[in-house]
């Protein structure tokens, strides 16, 4: 089987000059991990929830919070993303694709062809294909 078949084709996108406020506001009311920066309809990076985690002061919300800390929810995607990210085809085996993710420690690859992105597949999507291959 090929990951065309699990990936996900609703992928959301950010340009590289959005805000991580936005972004971080984005991930927690989407209900999902991953958001793919796009300049000019090209992939240029990848942001995870756990990349915003670590660009976000541990000192926001607290009494210890400073101006500083506060200013890291204004640094920007580009600042942030994973840049060139390793990416898969939609003819690629799905063993291929969780070997890659692997060999890379990666959580997601984005599925392009000919320059198009078409969507994203991630390790969860790979488990719940394994599991259900299972079953």
């Amino acid at each position: 089987m090929t990951i065309d078949r699990i990936m996900s084709r609703d992928v959301v996108t950010v340009a590289p000059d959005a805000a991580l406020i936005d972004i971080r506001k984005r991930l927690q009311e989407g209900g999902f991990n991953h958001m793919l920066v796009v300049e000019n309809e090209a992939l240029c990076g990848v942001i995870s929830d756990r990349d915003v985690l670590k660009a976000i002061s541990p000192f926001l919300d607290t009494y210890s919070e400073k101006h500083r800390d506060v200013k890291t929810l204004s640094r920007p995607a580009s600042e942030i993303m994973q840049g060139d990210p390793i990416t898969v085809a939609p003819g690629t085996p799905i063993e291929e694709a969780s070997q890659t993710l692997l060999d890379n420690r990666v959580s997601s690859l984005p599925v392009v062809e000919e320059g198009d992105l078409l969507g994203i597949v991630t390790g969860k999507d790979m488990l719940e294909y394994y599991v259900s291959e299972e079953a």
